[in-house]
């Protein structure tokens, strides 16, 4: 009989084998176990089930027993062995332990065009989200490639050794393995290095393997054309279309690479557009001779994943189809085209609309064409790389609220005396740039990502928002002495026209309808909240319009007493005939406008849903674990520390929603009345030019978007006059007949706009009630 220490290795050791002869289903547990199927002779397997059973009896319900150098990590591992799904080691019956594809066989032209093509869809692959373990790093070429660490390009090959009159195909394909992967360590370099969220835009890992880092681009452009002139020569054993397949491929990662190596320039747009240019119509002709390819699947495996550094079980091959594949790449190359007009700089306010316009698209930008706008933004911390962040903050507070103003003089700066009213200015205004620039930049970086990253940035940003205010209210205080302000009566009040406080409520106001507007976007709410959601949107809107009025009216003021004393005394203060007034009082109507279209649809929008819940057309639904108090202190959470606005009490917002003193013929004939208005605002703003809504170069996209909050409000005034109409016959008809309406909320994407849920309301046949 064996010893105590003998059993427990037995044991152990029959455990493990227990779980390598028993890779059938938990149900097939309880029966007798197969025979092993160990071939090794160092091994006697020995059936220990009723040995196990037995121990496990003595044991009290809920003792555990843990050996102290038995660690957590290894009994989840116990757990994992000879599971398909987690155990990278598990292998079918005959099965080998590496992929036995032989990279040095000779490949048909065909065959060559197959692999590649499949390399495209897994690049795209990655450039969806994916990781290089269930993408790129499945390609048996690929592996072969960078499992020596190459750190020349002579060593960067999948066949070892390649004698000089080896097969040109095969030189054709490593060519073009060589640019992928260092087009991709670009890609990935220039996503890590910006601002981006791993679990949900990119996975960057590359599993301790480089990417061809070491060796430079000017090097496999080379061999990419000397793959190139092969090729060339090469014609006369392949026909000329398959010949021209393979040569747009091999441009396809010159003009890639190229492009990559113009971004990093920020020159230019025209100079850095023609390698985008060149890849769309490359691109055209790739998807065209797609049908010349012919697959080889057993050229990727992901047996290569069990070699890879990662914790990770092994996952399946992700490959999108060609048709996904040909859209995303076109998508991607006509964005990176388009990208490039974010470098004509114009003023502040165009600069930050093109941010919105570009990453409002559905669907939205790839996270390389995100990270490469944020690298054109930020890069050095010098705007678009020409500008300052003093010239972009300077600009936007000239635009919105300092036209002219000697606040924003840059003679300023050169006053030394303390006692000077100028050097007081220069200082103040120094310190409230210094306050406010991060947060200002912020505005830019966040809607660089994805949408629901997007709304919860802001969250954070409105809280920055409120103490940027706080600050420059003291500072207001401050320069109201140093520039001798006199108060101005602003609707019987006297008032000071504090510009640097009523930039930040501006922002802040933006922000906070953002966050809603997003809300309706990302389908947070639920149909029978879209009443009260409208409802703040309405009230936030009706206060940034309520404010734009206000910066108007110190800003006409500060026009009419500009007098031509300021320019004879030699200061670049503004004059009448200054351009920058004229360019802020057509911004302030613009967007004054654009704040009263907000207010009257989102008012539109809130009295139609309630009419219709009023009306039993769209029912509430049941929320046992919640109520309506609980669930509005939830919604108005990020909203709960702002001072002003001032957050609406539950009661009082319950009130303006519901309008329970209003009856529903006039809660429809409210929401007609706001409809039109919002559509009378939006038939001038589709009109306005770039300049007037500065929106220089996203002005297309900009009147896009006003045409589908144009035909949303158009579609909410005849829903309205449907369910209307319906009411008054119903009033009017036999009792006990219903309206005869159903209504349909639909999703965001099936609207006229993201932003704006309009109801659909139909007509049915109506049915006696019983």
């Amino acid at each position: 009989m064996a010893s105590s220490q003998d059993d427990e290795a037995s044991v152990s050791q029959d455990f493990v084998s227990l779980n390598i002869n028993n890779p059938a289903s938990p149900s097939d547990a309880f029966g007798e176990p197969p025979p092993p199927m160990i071939s090794s002779e160092g091994i006697i397997a020995i059936d220990i089930t009723e040995k196990f059973v037995s121990a496990a009896s003595t044991l009290a319900p809920g003792e555990l027993i843990k050996d102290g150098y038995f660690t957590l990590f290894e009994s989840v591992g116990a757990l994992e062995i000879m599971d398909p799904k987690m155990d990278s080691g598990c292998l079918a019956p005959g099965e080998s332990l590496d992929e036995d594809y032989d990279v040095t066989r000779p490949l048909l032209p065909s065959e060559v065009l197959g692999i590649i093509d499949q390399l495209l869809s897994l690049e795209m692959a990655w450039h969806l989200g994916y990781p290089l373990s269930q993408t790129l790093f499945t390609s048996v070429y690929i592996d072969r490639i960078l499992v020596a660490d190459p750190a020349t390009v002579e060593e960067a090959d999948f066949i070892r050794n390649r004698a000089p009159g080896a097969e040109a195909i095969l030189g054709i394909l490593r060519a073009y393995c060589l640019g992928l992967l260092k087009s991709c360590w670009y890609v990935n370099e220039r996503i890590k290095f910006e601002h981006y969220y791993e679990e949900e835009d990119f996975v960057t890992n590359t599993y301790h393997r480089s990417l061809l880092e070491n060796i430079d681009r000017d090097e496999i452009r080379t061999e990419i054309m000397s793959a190139r002139k092969t090729l060339h020569m090469f014609r006369s054993e392949i026909s000329d279309e398959m010949a021209q397949a393979l040569g747009f491929r091999l441009e396809l990662r010159t003009a890639f690479l190229r492009a990559i190596e113009l971004t990093e320039l920020r020159s230019n747009p025209e100079s850095l557009s023609l390698p985008w240019s060149q890849l769309q119509s490359v691109w055209e002709a790739i998807y065209k001779s797609r049908h010349l390819g012919r697959p080889v699947p057993e050229a990727f495996s992901t047996k290569i994943q069990r070699r890879l550094a990662s914790t990770m079980p092994p996952r399946p091959i992700v490959q999108p189809s060609p048709e996904e594949t040909y859209e995303h790449f076109k998508k991607l190359f006509a964005d990176g085209f388009n990208v490039l007009n974010v470098l004509n700089y114009h003023d502040s306010q165009s600069l930050l609309n093109f941010v919105l316009a570009f990453q409002a698209q559905k669907p939205q930008p790839l996270v390389y064409i995100r990270t490469l706008l944020q690298n054109f933004l930020f890069q050095d911390m010098v705007i678009l790389g020409q500008i300052s962040i003093r010239q972009l903050v300077d600009d936007d507070l000239s635009l919105v609220v300092l036209p002219g103003s000697i606040l924003l003089d840059p003679a300023n700066d050169a006053i030394e005396a303390p006692n000077h009213p100028r050097f007081t200015m220069s200082l103040q205004m120094e310190l409230f740039r210094q306050r406010a620039a991060q947060s200002f930049l912020d505005i830019f970086r966040a809607f660089c990502q994805n949408r629901c990253r997007v709304r919860r940035t802001l969250f954070h940003s409105i809280q920055d928002w409120e103490m940027v205010q706080l600050n420059a209210e003291e500072i207001d205080q401050i320069l109201q002495t140093a520039t001798e302000e006199t108060p101005l009566m602003y609707k019987g009040i006297p008032s000071y026209s504090l510009p640097l406080s009523s930039w930040a409520y501006f922002y802040k106001l933006r922000l906070m309808e953002w966050i809603v507007q997003l809300g309706f976007e990302l389908e947070i709410y639920q149909p029978d909240e879209l009443a009260g959601m409208y409802r703040y949107l309405s009230y936030l809107a009706k206060n940034r319009a309520q404010h734009t009025e206000r910066i108007q009216f110190f800003a006409l003021h500060r026009l009419e007493s500009t007098t031509s004393t300021s320019t004879s005394s030699g200061t670049t203060a503004g004059s009448p005939q200054d351009p920058r007034f004229s360019r802020s009082k057509s911004y302030l109507q613009t967007m004054a406008l654009e704040a009263e279209m907000t207010w009257k649809l989102a008012n539109a929008l809130s009295l139609f849903y309630a009419a219709l819940q009023r009306l039993g057309l769209i029912p509430r639904l049941t929320r046992p674990y919640s109520n309506d108090l609980l669930r509005y202190e939830v919604r108005m959470k990020p909203f709960a520390g702002i001072g002003l606005p001032e957050l609406l009490s539950f009661g009082t917002f319950e009130r303006a929603t519901l309008r329970p003193g209003t009856s529903a013929p006039d809660l429809l004939g409210d929401a007609s009345e706001a409809a039109l208005g919002a559509r009378a605002a939006l038939e001038i703003l589709v009109r306005v030019t770039p300049e007037e809504a500065c929106t220089v170069g996203s002005h297309d996209r900009w009147v896009e978007d006003k045409k589908k909050v144009l035909r949303a409000a158009i579609a909410v005034g005849v829903a309205v006059e449907t369910v209307r109409r319906a009411v008054i016959a119903h009033e009017q008809g036999e009792p006990g007949l219903g309206l005869g309406l159903e209504v349909e909320v639909p999703k965001p994407e099936k609207g006229y706009h993201d932003w704006w849920i309009v109801p659909r309301v139909v007509e049915v046949e109506m049915n006696q009630t019983k």
